[in-house]
């Protein structure tokens, strides 16, 4: 048996840009802003010979009927090898499922790299990554995540594509900040990029607030900006407005991440027990948590 562990980061998008007109899905993806958490997801694969390809998926202890985005990842790499394997695919997911943090780019790029290295194919990381990305474009779960969870950190966006392909320049932050999630639940990614209405909101607003952020690339411009991507194009919803209202007062920006309906901020440690105790106030419904932020990017453990 070859068993094998990846881990990639999770990631909330505060701004993007939709680009997806290319044919090839390794050149689309998006413009953008966001950052990676430490909290993410960790992959173990374990494979067998087998008579026929055989793909078992367990997602935080439940095997899984149906796990679109992990299943175009194996299928992809096994299309690349003549012999048949019995998979048993294992996430952990640290991170609200389906809600803004990233989560099932994170599954894609972790078993990527982990079926690289127990198939022994011998891809670079950014080649695994790759297939990660076109999983996700495929699917209709992400545009940016695979590349900004590749790397890491706060990050700006300024070419669109997979890893390789894509171009990503960091934000500088101190490792002292920490971000701190309220979660509510999920919004339907592939709904919102179908909007046509909506896509033109994301694209005005995120191209013309991108160019501000490349100009002053700071954490709190990056808050700044997030905030007002969000309200521009309109998706705040009335839960996540009551809490954005409530940490307005208390003079900390928060934003909602793309797409969740969820609040965020990145905060330095005196502002931490501030902001948690405005979102217990507030979190009926939803899960509260804080991470320190992923300045690593994906790797093999």
């Amino acid at each position: 048996m070859e068993v094998a562990e990846a881990y990639a980061p999770a990631h909330i998008t505060g701004l993007f840009q939709i680009c997806d007109k290319p044919a090839d899905p390794l050149q689309q993806g998006s413009k953008g802003a966001g950052v990676c958490l430490k909290l993410g997801v960790k992959t173990r694969v374990a494979l067998e010979k087998a008579s026929e390809n055989n793909i078992e998926i367990w997602i935080n202890g439940q095997k899984q009927n149906a796990a679109k985005v992990s299943e175009t990842v194996v299928n992809e790499f096994l299309a690349r090898t003549s012999e048949k394997f019995a998979v048993k695919i294992e996430h952990t997911v640290e991170v609200p499922v389906g809600a803004g943090f990233g989560s099932s780019g994170a599954a894609a790029l972790s078993l990527a790299l982990a079926l690289n290295e127990a198939l022994q194919l011998g891809l670079t990381p950014i080649q695994a990554a790759q297939i990660a990305h076109v999983a996700e474009v495929k699917c209709k779960t992400g545009l940016g995540t695979v590349i900004a969870e590749f790397f890491g950190g706060l990050e700006i966006r300024t070419i669109p594509g997979a890893p390789g392909i894509g171009e990503v320049h960091r934000i500088p932050a101190a490792d002292e900040y920490q971000a701190v999630c309220l979660s509510f639940g999920s919004l339907s990614t592939a709904k919102a990029l179908a909007d046509m209405e909506l896509r033109r909101r994301i694209n005005e607003h995120g191209a013309e607030l991108l160019n501000v952020l490349v100009e002053t690339p700071t954490v709190e411009n990056f808050l700044k900006l997030s905030r007002r991507f969000a309200e521009n194009t309109g998706l705040i919803t009335s839960r996540v407005r009551k809490v954005l209202d409530a940490a307005d007062v208390l003079g900390v920006v928060c934003s909602m991440p793309m797409f969740g309906e969820a609040v965020f901020s990145i905060v330095k440690p005196e502002k931490v027990e501030i902001l948690l105790e405005v979102f217990r106030k507030n979190h009926v419904g939803g899960e509260v948590f804080t991470s320190e932020i992923g300045f690593e990017g994906a790797r093999l453990l």
